[in-house]
């Protein structure tokens, strides 16, 4: 599996993080690790929203893998 940097993750979000800005939110890159996992924090108006797991996989996550797809998932941290 090829390695993914916190840099090539910063860069990635941006798209998602213009979505997200549209209604108030943005994403915060807490870290990388070597499975391919990026963990992020929803911030702004996605932090604690009822839809925050569909944003979660549907903005960031779709998002990223279409970019980098050596990323396996996204998950948050509260």
């Amino acid at each position: 599996m090829a390695k993914v940097s916190r840099q090539e993750v910063e860069a990635a979000l941006g798209s998602a993080r213009e979505e997200l800005a549209k209604h108030g939110g943005n994403v915060e890159l807490m870290g990388v690790n070597d499975q391919g996992v990026v963990l992020v924090r929803l911030m702004g108006a996605c932090s604690g929203c009822p839809s925050a797991n569909v944003t979660l996989k549907e903005i960031i996550e779709k998002s990223l893998k279409e970019k980098l797809p050596a990323i396996e998932r996204v998950e948050a941290m509260m």
